[in-house]
């Protein structure tokens, strides 16, 4: 994988503006036959390893005050008005609020979020309703899950489903919302972001229909946030979540539920499981999965193995761990460092996938080949009629998020399906989806998904590329040359075109930094005109990403800055809501290329000339724009 530090243009381009943001790290090289991706940061992790098989306590309880008072025991249930005041900085990104442990471990923080949160829905929402908790496995989703069934409880909610040791992916969120017909979900996770008490957690709630909360909600939790008063608290003692069973207190009660049996059973009704396993129990093929210590350890066994034959060595960190053993849970090239060495070793499995903390992010592998995520949704869309019995009527629609390359958009228009292109923010797509507008969606973050849930979903990700290799290979005898991850792409880039792609990212930012170079960017692209020259490229048109819903009418604004030339090419800048601390800009460059005796190049090598005539020109402006403040 090739370093922004090779490409010194693009790297001068943030150092005057952004003097706190990590240098670029040294992810390994890529092949020549994939594309690049550059997470920039390399942390440490001298972390203490948490498993839940350890057993060790820690206490952290929000006490009532002596000011509190009792405003209702219904049937036994004593139920407190916490005093409390508001906490700046409670303002959710596209995935929920993330922060620090020590910050939701400050006194109230997390229980304000959570008492806003029911301030903002409609009684009818939660009241004697059923609500879903679930979480990564990371550290402090124990003490959370406490405090966030008594704030439960506390606002009349009737039941929570919760998962066994605080335990639920959150594709298996969204999934038990929409088979019990929940009112919602709370789900505890700072998705890839690394865990353990000096590091990372998060919080978001998903709807009824497993969705992300809209904007429309998320912004009223933020707006109640600054004017808390009081936390409404059930007096009720912590409940015990190591088994399944349930416990009732009065007319409130806590199920707690096998985290995996409910979204297994949907796997099973998408996917065709006979096929699969008739491929990963084959002599000559080989699996390897790796869970990266994260949620999925809990669900990769009963499904890869157990059900599909695979052997139990094909799971590696296999296990969720509180600080995802020391590790980064993001399933890309750098961090899942591991797995894309036993991909690319030279007696390496035939398939290889990984996901990341809280599984909905996936990364495919074939044997020393890596698909981009971009190309990913767009082969899972082209092929998922023919390969996956859910999709066996056709797809309804597909889209992406507006980073993602535009491999997507040939696919939608060659199948003749209804296209649509969002911000970024996994809502976007639930809303669509509700609608009956789409059906097969990715991110180019490692995103994939269809409207089987509404959350982008790991695994399934990894089931659907392995249902269109044991398509491909179902006549193939033994001993007969196996169909491979490689083929598979690039005969789709044969038939589609291949759109060349990388990102770079620059993590923990001095916010007013980024913030400057946005706004130098926005004002840069309101000023551009079409027909300009960058070298061989010729501008289309240079905007700030904007985005109106067909469903409800609502419209975002200021969603990354895009340069759009004509021949597909683009350069986005963005700045990104998924970091706990700081500011992320991402800056992702695209070029599309017809000519298939080109598509073997290195990315990085077909990107040079976009990236030498279109950065470094610009670049040098943006850098001298930001000296002067």
């Amino acid at each position: 994988m090739a370093s922004c530090c090779n490409s010194l243009r693009l790297e001068g381009l943030f150092s005057s503006a952004f003097r706190s943001s990590k240098r670029p790290s040294n992810p390994i090289p890529t092949p020549s036959s994939s594309s690049s991706f550059s997470h920039l940061s390399t942390h440490d992790f001298p972390l203490k390893n948490n498993s839940f098989s350890v057993s060790h306590s820690r206490s952290f309880t929000i006490k009532a005050s002596s000011s509190s008072t009792t405003i209702a025991e219904p049937e036994g249930i004593k139920i407190t008005s916490v005093p409390t005041k508001p906490i700046e900085g409670q303002k959710t990104g596209t995935s929920g609020l993330r922060k620090k442990v020590k910050v939701f471990m400050q006194e109230n923080y997390l229980s304000n979020w959570i008492q806003s949160l029911f301030n903002s829905l409609p009684p009818e929402d939660y009241k004697n309703g059923v609500l879903v908790l679930g979480g990564d496995g990371r550290y402090f989703n124990r003490e959370a899950s406490q405090i966030i069934i008594k704030i439960a409880a506390g606002n009349g909610v009737g039941k929570i489903l919760v998962g066994r040791d605080g335990i639920m992916s959150t594709p298996a969120v969204s999934a038990v919302i929409r088979k019990r017909k929940a009112n919602g979900g709370f789900i505890m996770s700072a998705s890839h972001n690394p865990g353990g008490p000096e590091y990372d957690w998060g919080i978001k709630f998903n709807y009824n229909s497993g969705q992300p909360a809209p904007e429309s909600i998320t912004d009223k939790i933020y707006g109640n946030t600054l004017s808390i008063s009081e936390i409404k608290m059930a007096e009720i003692p912590d409940i015990d979540l190591s088994r399944t069973g349930v416990t009732k207190y009065g007319n409130f009660t806590v199920e707690v539920i096998d985290p995996v049996s409910d979204y297994l059973e949907l796997m099973e009704s998408v996917f065709d499981f006979q096929l699969i396993k008739s491929l990963l129990t084959r002599s000559d093929f080989r699996f390897a999965f790796d869970a990266m210590h994260a949620v999925t350890g809990a669900y990769a066994k009963p499904i890869f193995v157990d059900k599909l034959g695979a052997c139990l060595d094909s799971i590696s960190n296999g296990v969720p761990l509180e600080d995802f053993g020391h590790g980064h849970p993001d399933p890309n090239l750098t961090y899942a460092k591991d797995l894309v060495n036993t991909m690319y070793s030279e007696n390496g499995p035939d398939f290889g996938a990984a996901s990341d903390g809280d599984g909905d992010r996936n990364m495919i592998l074939g044997k020393k080949f890596f698909v981009t995520p971009s190309d990913s949704v767009a082969i899972i869309a082209a092929n998922a009629q023919e390969a996956i019995p859910y999709f066996q009527g056709g797809p309804k629609g597909l889209a992406r998020s507006m980073p993602t390359s535009g491999a997507l958009d040939r696919v939608a228009e060659k199948l003749g399906l209804t296209f649509f292109e969002v911000p970024t923010g996994w809502k976007f797509f639930g809303n669509l989806m509700d609608a009956g507008k789409l059906s097969i969606c990715g991110e180019e973050s490692f995103g994939t998904g269809s409207d089987h849930i509404l959350e982008k979903d790991g695994i399934w990700a990894v089931l659907a590329w392995l249902s269109i290799i044991a398509y491909r290979n179902k006549d193939k005898k033994p001993g007969e040359k196996l169909v491979s991850v490689s083929d598979v792409v690039k005969q789709h880039w044969e038939t589609y075109g291949r759109n060349f792609f990388s990102r770079y990212d620059y993590e923990e930012c001095a916010s007013e930094g980024a913030n400057k170079i946005i706004e130098y960017l926005r004002d840069l692209a309101s000023k551009s005109k079409a027909g300009e020259k960058y070298g061989n490229y010729v501008l289309q048109f240079a905007d700030d990403f904007s985005y109106t819903d067909p469903v409800d009418g609502s419209v975002v604004s200021k969603q990354g800055v895009r340069f759009v030339f004509t021949d597909g090419s683009r350069i986005i800048f963005r700045l990104s809501g998924t970091g706990s601390a700081g500011a992320t800009v991402r800056v992702y460059i695209e070029q599309f290329e017809p000519d298939a005796s080109k598509h073997d190049m290195d990315a990085q090598v077909a990107l040079k000339p976009l990236i030498a005539e279109g950065l470094h020109r610009k670049g040098e402006t943006y850098s001298h724009h930001i000296k002067k403040h």
